[in-house]
């Protein structure tokens, strides 16, 4: 900071122009200052670095302007740069408090010089909620080193005094205005159109949820305004079928932000063919056709928007039964109706084992097990072809197991007796 910057040392240059900055914000409300420095003390001799030389020169209160202006003007460069250690006791310094934006400006005019790493502490100070993204300004800083602050903060080079100012400016705005986004949930034609969506804004950092709401048009017909820290970076999580997220949003500070999000809808109504049905609070499971993950659980002859895609679905009756690419398509709805169920009425004399079984090639499937009780009872299959096997609990020989073939059609109902 010693060395000259066109017309006078950088050190100078950087506490007029600070100071000048300090003395206007002394009229806005809601902001308290503070002062750290590091470099300061300890004389820098090649090869020894004093990595403890930070201090907090100023305590960060209301009506500090004053104190600030005078503290710059004594302080002289003399050692290395612990921008790591500093960024760590910069954090402990800030009062604690649930409301507060806690903000670091970092002025350097060179890089990390003790080993360690600044990214790492501005992750982890900012993931705590402790800080948000820290400012780093670069006065005449290589621009080769330019990557190694962007992992730290946002990072403005400014390259000459007056862009020093310029920079400081726009710092300092950044830091301290609101801005406002509004969510436009986009048709496949790029149109904003849908609406009434719950939606999540997360805090990509912290992980900590902004705000939830459900999305909503104004009376102007317009997707409504929210007003939003320009210096976080968001997740924004909309709840349609299946979820979709979008990571790494930014909104430009002191502008009116759009966020567009690509979320195509039709709708899926799932239903049996007619008659009574006696399946109850029958839920079937829908995955994304490239994904076994599951998507949703959709009750029978609901009505429900999927984003537009093909899916997989598994309906629990029995046997169950598994549909393949079925396409949703926006505005459109998809009927899938399958075959309704009939009854078997299954009369037993007593205990015993056995099953129904689907009878198809290589021993079709196992629909029903009947354990040590009586099975008898109603049993409710979709159509096909079956057999029924029991073998009593008092028999002592195979040859006394039973079978016999039904066929079950919808709606229809067959009477088996052993």
């Amino acid at each position: 900071m010693n060395a000259r910057w066109q017309s006078e040392p950088k050190i100078d240059a950087a506490v007029r122009l600070l100071s000048k900055t300090v003395d206007e914000l002394k009229f806005m409300e809601n902001v308290e200052m503070g002062l750290r420095v590091y470099g300061h003390k300890t004389q820098h001799v090649p090869g020894e670095q004093d990595c403890d030389d930070t201090q907090l020169l100023v305590r960060i209160g209301k009506g500090k302007n004053i104190a600030i202006t005078n503290a710059l003007k004594k302080i002289k460069p003399k050692g290395t740069t612990p921008i790591a250690r500093s960024l760590e006791r910069a954090a402990e310094d800030f009062p604690p408090s649930k409301n507060a934006r806690n903000i670091i400006i970092l002025i350097t005019d060179g890089i990390e010089a003790c080993d360690e790493d600044p990214c790492a502490v501005s992750k982890a100070l900012q993931k705590k909620g402790i800080i948000l993204k820290p400012f780093i300004i670069g006065i005449g800083v290589d621009p080769s080193y330019k990557s190694t602050f962007e992992c730290v903060g946002n990072y403005f080079d400014a390259s000459k005094e007056e862009i020093f100012e310029q920079v400081l400016d726009i710092v300092i705005s950044q830091a301290l205005n609101n801005s406002t986004v509004q969510v436009d949930l986009l048709n496949a034609k790029g149109e904003s159109y849908y609406s009434d969506v719950a939606m999540t804004i997360i805090n990509e950092k912290s992980g900590e949820t902004v705000h939830r709401f459900v999305h909503t048009m104004n009376h102007m017909g317009n997707p409504d305004t929210l007003t939003l820290d320009p210096l976080i970076t968001y997740k924004l999580r909309v709840h349609t079928i299946p979820e979709v997220v979008s990571e790494n949003l930014r909104i430009q500070p002191g502008q009116h932000n759009h966020w567009k999000v690509n979320v195509p809808q039709g709708k899926l109504n799932i239903s049996f063919s007619g008659g009574r049905v006696n399946y109850d609070g029958i839920q079937c499971r829908i995955t994304k056709k490239e994904d076994c993950e599951l998507t949703h659980y959709q009750e029978f002859n609901s009505t429900e928007p999927f984003i537009s895609g093909v899916y997989n679905i598994e309906i629990p009756t029995d046997p169950v039964t598994y549909l393949t690419d079925i396409e949703i398509k926006e505005g459109e709805l998809n009927n899938v109706v399958i075959p309704s169920p009939g009854n078997l009425n299954l009369r037993v004399s007593g205990s015993g084992f056995g099953g129904i079984f689907t009878d198809k090639p290589n021993g079709g499937k196992l629909v029903k097990k009947f354990t040590e009780g009586n099975p008898s009872g109603r049993y409710i299959l979709q159509p096909g072809k079956y057999k029924v096997v029991f073998k009593s609990r008092q028999a002592k020989q195979t040859i006394y197991t039973f079978e016999k073939e039904f066929t079950m059609t919808s709606n229809g109902t067959v009477n088996i007796e052993f």
